[in-house]
């Protein structure tokens, strides 16, 4: 039901057709790089959190960041803490590992990291363990009605994009690093 509410969702804009049914999972990160052909750190990861006044908060995020908990804390102003699986599942309408921004079950606040924006497109989930679209930066931010984007990560870096990119390698970031 959860990769219909995100096709649902996609429809707005006609981009349900481009959304990935893949054969293998793509639940965690390291699967869904593999099974794409991408590093890691161009697969978007969101993260669900409660917020203040129990709103539920999603922060997506490159593959490769971490949740930095004295940025978080500076800019939402409160502890990150995670939500359970069950309160996932009930919150957003899809799975742990399937967790994107697209059609959700009820209202949360989306914020974007600012990790993502160092490549020209990464991989969100879409609703399963199994699917997965490619978005721009900007997409991601239209498409997942974003609040705006945040700086609340750490332990990424620029020099993290290798030669090892099958798919729309990032050549300027490649060129840097020769």
């Amino acid at each position: 039901m959860s990769l219909e509410s995100v096709k649902a969702h996609f429809r707005k804009w006609q981009r349900e057709g481009d959304i990935m049914e893949l054969t293998s999972s793509s639940a965690t990160v390291e699967e869904a790089a593999e099974t794409i052909g991408v590093v890691p750190a161009r697969i978007a990861k969101t993260l669900s959190f409660k917020g203040k006044d129990d709103q539920t908060l999603l922060v997506v995020t490159s593959g490769d960041a971490k949740i930095d908990n004295k940025k978080f804390r500076q800019t939402f102003g409160f502890k990150a803490r995670m939500l359970t699986a069950e309160e996932v599942v009930e919150r957003t309408g899809h799975v742990v590992g399937g967790v994107c921004p697209f059609g959700l079950k009820t209202d949360c606040g989306i914020y974007l990291d600012v990790s993502l924006k160092r490549f020209s497109s990464v991989f969100p989930a879409c609703g399963n363990t199994h699917s997965a679209i490619e978005l721009t930066p900007s997409e991601l931010e239209l498409f997942s009605q974003a609040t705006g984007w945040v700086d609340v990560c750490k332990g990424w870096e620029d020099e993290y994009v290798q030669k090892t990119d099958t798919r729309n390698s990032e050549s300027q970031y490649i060129n840097e690093l020769s």
